[in-house]
């Protein structure tokens, strides 16, 4: 019994430690910090940019579903179905603006860095087989040379030019 908890503990450690684990952690800390910045930026320059045709704040773009929309002194609606379409193209702006960012900003440059390692390491590789078959083609040599130095027989029974 407690040789499976000890396990199960190994386990939980293992997973915790694990880099993708801390990778996803670190990143979402920046995501919920990089959100301020993205609702600062539609609050303060995309919302007064539409503001400039309309009202100046998004939030305040709705229609009424179902009769005329009545609010009381607090803002709450009494009557009628609001649609807030004012909300939900406020948030879809902060997606997109937040998705072109950490397209920009970060994927982007992270596959052309991958590339660029992935094209060195395939070049690295090429050079690596290149010495191989000059190394092969020279022991083949010493090879043959030892054979005829010892009167052209061959060890293994393999002829000398193989």
């Amino acid at each position: 019994m407690t040789e499976e908890k000890e396990s199960v503990w190994e386990g939980f450690k293992a997973f915790l430690m694990r880099g993708n684990v801390i990778d996803l952690a670190v990143a979402v800390v920046i995501g919920a910090a990089f959100t301020n910045v993205v609702n600062a930026v539609v609050k303060g320059l995309i919302n007064p940019l539409v503001g400039a045709f309309g009202t100046r704040d998004l939030d305040q773009y709705s229609s009424c579903l179902d009769g005329p929309c009545e609010t009381n002194a607090a803002g709450e609606v009494v009557s009628g179905i609001p649609i807030m379409w004012g909300t939900v193209l406020s948030a879809t702006l902060s997606f997109l603006i937040t998705a072109a960012v950490v397209y920009f900003l970060m994927v982007l440059p992270m596959s052309k860095y991958l590339a660029r390692r992935a094209a060195k390491l395939k070049q690295e590789q090429a050079e690596q087989a290149e010495v191989e078959a000059a190394e092969i083609v020279l022991l083949r040599e010493i090879r043959d040379e030892l054979v005829s130095q010892r009167g052209g027989s061959a060890t293994n029974g393999a002829p000398a030019g193989t």
